[in-house]
């Protein structure tokens, strides 16, 4: 499974919502935000699911790795930052979700924060 994107990302983040948690099994989920256009498959194919009304999420079914998250309204989509062979390039500058946030999960001090979506 290969992707491409390219263009400069609209935001980073890092999620502690649950719904992200539920589908990473992780306790957050870094993403890069990409105008849709921007993002390509180049080999394979991804598995789908609706993870909630509106939001689909792709994964890669030879290992299970979340690639992506898209609202079907909008005209972008929100890839799994670790995902990328160049994570480091794209560091989150806002954590959202805090709400949901695991009380031993730390806050990342520098970012901006938002109790829910940004």
């Amino acid at each position: 499974m290969r992707y491409r994107v390219r263009g400069e990302p609209r935001s980073s983040a890092l999620c502690h919502c649950r719904s992200c948690r539920r589908a990473s099994g992780a306790p957050t989920v870094a993403w890069v935000t990409f105008a849709r256009s921007e993002f390509e498959i180049v080999a394979g194919a991804p598995e789908r699911f609706e993870s909630s009304p509106g939001v689909l999420r792709q994964f890669c079914g030879r290992c299970g790795s979340p690639l992506t998250y898209e609202l079907v309204r909008e005209d972008s989509i929100d890839v799994t930052t670790a995902s990328l062979d160049e994570p480091n390039r794209f560091a989150p500058s806002r954590e959202v979700w805090l709400s949901h946030r695991l009380e031993w999960q730390p806050v990342q001090p520098g970012l901006a924060h938002f109790e829910g979506s940004s």
